[in-house]
Order: C-alpha cells, then structure tokens, then sequence
C-alpha cells in the first residue's frame, strides 16, 4: 500500500491506494496552524488509513512550498509555519520511516504523468492555474525538482513580452511586480476583469458571462488565454515538454486548451508548436495521489 498526504492551508487530506493506484480510503481533517500540530495531524491520519486497511504503507506527502535540497529546510511554503524547518526528516522521525515530501504542483504532474491524462509520457510540464500559479516538472514519471527545489515554478518569472499597459505590472506577494501569477491565476483573472470593468467577478461568473455575449468578459477571457500561451512559450522554450498538463480553477475553463494552442506559434522559437495541452483527469485529487506516487512502481517490491 502507498499513502499520500496532500497539506493545504485549511485541510490536510490523506489517501491510501493500492500499487495499481487503486483508492482504498480516505481522510481529512482540518489544518493545525503550527509546525507540530502539522506533523501530529499527519502521522494520526497515516496510522488511522493502516488500522482501517491493516495494511503498512510508503508515505508521500504534496506541501505549498518546498523542501530545498542545499539545507534540507522548507521555503517558499505559504503555510508559513512550516518555512525554516527539517519537515521530511522531523516527519520521517515522527513515522519511524522516510517520508518522501514535494511541492504540491510537482505532486499534481506526477499524478498525471503516472495513470492520468499524461500516462507513460516522457517528460510532462504541469501547470497549476488556481488562486495562484504553480508548475512543475515530471521525468520519466519522477519529480525534477531541481537544485534549488524550484524546478517548473514558472508562476514567478515574468509575464513575457508585455504591452505598454502590462509594465510593470501588479504587485505580487513574492515581491516583484509582474509575476505570471499576477495575471494567469484565477485571482489574477479576476484582478483584470475589474481593472477594466470596475466590477469585481469571480472567475467561474466571467465565464457565464461571455458565453451569455458579455463582451468584456469575452475579452478578459481572451486575454487570458493570450498570456497563458506566453507564458508557456517561455517553458516549451527552455523545457520542451512532450505534453503539458492543466490543474486548478482556470484548467475548468474548456475554451482555453483550443485557444492557447492555436497562439503558441506566434511565440514559441521556430514559429511551430504541436505540444498537447490537456486536462488533469484527476482533477482536485491529482494533489493527494501524486504524493502518494512519490513512491514509484517497483520502489517497494512491487
């Protein structure tokens, strides 16, 4: 058996499968907002999924930052009490055996690239398009994290060839003004439709709106989808993933795949771009079950 663990900054959500990747059971249970609170809500979930199975099982867990190889210590997590600290090795004490701990976006495309819409494929861009803006890398179905842990966070680099009236751009959290994630996230999404409209919608209301003939929700959407392909001709440019794979609020939006994939041309080097974009068929629970395939098949025996 394999148990993910997906923390989020209000749940913590714990899955058991099977090695086919079959769901065996699943809890939650809210969120403590502290370090230890985190780790004893953890290891409770894992012991009640081995008591309810009578199985033993590998343990992965999906965090909103990431574990920073150089130092072994958590940053860039927004669930801020766990930034600083030796998450995976005081996690593994806790346990009695090694927990294996990555960025919940990294979580989500080895999900997808395992048994989901980019099963078997090479290497495999996933991009997250929620409240912000996550990415990560799958190789061979494995995390590329990178040296620094921060492989495929493309939500921090900035918004490609701006117009006048995209510079500097927003101000992001991080800091910096401009961010991808200032624009393409559902908040971003939201955030431009009011600059231009003075009216604040969320983004599922944007969307009923242009397929009801609004033309300013039409032509936020098409903005968008504008900087997305932008976005994304900046990571087929350095990557050159055999697919890219949507999760988030914004991957629901269906007109985005069509649309994006027709502009990827006009910015991708060489004037020519066929990558698959394509549509986590896990959906919210990509998170948790890639966590739980941080173990990979054959890693136990199997």
């Amino acid at each position: 058996m394999r148990i993910g663990v997906d923390v989020g900054g209000t749940k913590i959500e714990a899955l058991a499968m099977d090695s086919a990747g079959q769901e065996l059971i699943r809890h939650r249970v809210e969120t403590p907002r502290n370090y230890e609170g985190t780790i004893a809500a953890i290891v409770g979930l894992v012991e009640r999924l081995e008591l309810e199975t009578g199985l033993h099982g590998s343990v992965g867990v999906g965090i909103p930052g990431t574990v920073e190889s150089s130092t072994g210590l958590v940053k860039n997590a927004n669930s801020i009490w766990l930034n600083g600290l030796p998450f995976d090795r005081d996690l593994s004490v806790a346990l009695g055996r090694e927990a294996r701990v990555a960025n919940d976006a990294n979580c989500l495309v080895v999900s997808e690239a395992t048994d989901g819409a980019a099963a078997g494929v090479e290497v495999v861009f996933g991009v997250i398009l929620g409240t912000g803006c996550g990415g990560g890398v799958a190789i061979h179905g494995r995390v590329h994290a990178g040296r620094g842990g921060v492989g495929g966070e493309w939500g921090h680099n900035p918004l490609p060839w701006p117009d006048a009236d995209e510079f500097p751009g927003p101000q992001c959290y991080c800091g910096r003004r401009g961010c991808l994630e200032t624009w393409i996230s559902g908040t971003g999404l939201m955030a431009d439709y009011e600059r231009h409209t003075g009216t604040l919608l969320k983004g599922a209301e944007i969307v009923t709106a242009s397929e009801a003939g609004d033309k300013e929700a039409l032509t936020a959407l098409e903005r968008l989808e504008n900087r997305i392909a932008r976005g994304l001709a900046t990571m087929i440019n350095v990557l050159d993933p055999d697919a890219i794979v949507f999760g988030g609020g914004v991957s629901r939006i269906d007109r985005i795949y069509a649309n994006v994939s027709r502009q990827l041309p006009d910015y991708v080097f060489g004037g020519r771009c066929d990558t698959p974009l394509l549509k986590a068929i896990h959906g919210d629970s990509s998170g948790v079950r890639g966590a739980a395939w941080l173990w990979p098949r054959n890693s136990a025996g199997e």
